[in-house]
C-alpha cells in the first residue's frame, strides 16, 4: 500500500501527542496515512508492552490509520546504526510515503532526538539504488519520501510551519487517553505510580499548547512541525 502521509515515532503514543490532529485531518481530506512505532514503549514505568499494544490498536482506530505497525526495536538502548536504518528503509520503500513525519530533533526524552537522527539518515539512505533491501523475498527499489517533518514534543521549539486542527482538537483527545495506563483519563484509578506524563496537568499543557500554536493562526488549536528543509509554495496567497 502506498502511504501519502507516514508518520514514524519511537513510542506508541509519541504521534497521538504531536501530530493526532493532523492526522484526523488528512484522514478526513481522503489522504492514506499510516503509523509506525518503533518500540513498544516496554521501559515505561507504567503499564507494559502487552498494554500499550493494546491501547495503540484502540488509538489507531480512533484515528482511522490505513496502517500501524511496531518494529520492536529495543526501547531506550536503539542505536542510529546500520541495522536499524535498514529497519526504516525496509517500511519506507514498502510505503512509498510522500512525507515522512517523526519525532522531534530535541526534546526531554533522549529516545526522541535519537529517533529523528535515524529517520532522517534512513530518509536519504532509502533512496540510494546501491543499498539492497527486500521485502516479502523480493527486492525493493529505492525510493526517498519528498518531505521528513517532526512535531514538537516537550521541549518548546519554534514550529516551521502551523496546522489548523480545531475541528479535530476533541478527537485528538480521545485518542491519547485511549492510552488508559500512561495518562489521566477521568473516572479511571490505576494502582501504578504517578509519572511525569501521567499527572491531570500533562493533558492540560499539550492542550495550552495546541491554543498556543493556533493563536499563531489565529484559530482555536493547531500543531506545529519542523523542517530541517527549505520549505517553498507556488503561491504567496496559499500562506495565512
Amino acid at each position: 500500500m502506498k502511504l501519502d502521509l507516514l508518520f514514524i515515532a519511537v513510542h506508541p503514543d509519541d504521534v497521538e501527542l504531536g501530530a493526532a490532529g493532523t492526522i484526523l485531518k488528512h484522514k478526513a481530506m481522503g489522504k492514506k496515512v499510516g503509523v509506525v512505532d518503533l518500540t513498544r514503549g516496554e521501559l515505561g514505568t507504567r503499564g507494559s508492552a502487552e498494554t500499550r499494544d493494546e491501547e495503540a490498536a484502540a488509538a489507531a482506530e480512533i484515528l482511522g490509520l490505513d496502517i500501524r505497525e511496531n518494529l520492536h526495536i529495543r526501547d531506550g538502548f536503539f542505536k542510529n546504526d546500520e541495522q536499524h536504518q535498514l529497519q526504516i528503509i525496509e517500511v519506507i520503500r514498502k510505503y512509498q510515503p510522500e512525507i515522512v513525519v517523526t519525532n522531534a530533533y530535541d526534546d526531554r526524552h533522549p529516545d526522541h532526538g535519537r529517533a529523528f537522527q535515524l529517520v532522517n539518515d534512513a530518509c536519504f539512505l532509502a533512496g540510494l539504488p546501491k543499498i539492497k533491501t527486500t521485502y516479502q523475498d523480493a527486492e525493493q527499489k529505492a525510493y526517498r519520501p519528498r518531505l521528513l517533518l517532526s512535531f514538537i514534543q516537550d521541549t518548546y521549539i519554534k514550529p516551521d510551519i502551523v496546522i489548523d486542527i480545531s475541528l479535530y482538537h476533541q478527537q485528538k483527545l480521545e485518542a491519547i487517553r485511549a492510552y488508559k495506563t500512561q495518562f489521566y483519563v477521568p473516572g479511571v484509578t490505576l494502582d501504578e505510580p504517578q509519572t511525569y506524563i501521567s499527572n491531570p496537568d500533562f493533558l492540560e499543557v499539550i492542550i495550552g499548547r495546541s491554543r498556543e500554536m493556533g493563536k499563531s493562526i489565529q484559530v482555536p488549536f493547531a500543531e506545529g512541525f519542523l523542517s530541517k528543509k527549505i520549505l517553498g509554495v507556488d503561491n504567496l496567497f496559499d500562506l495565512k
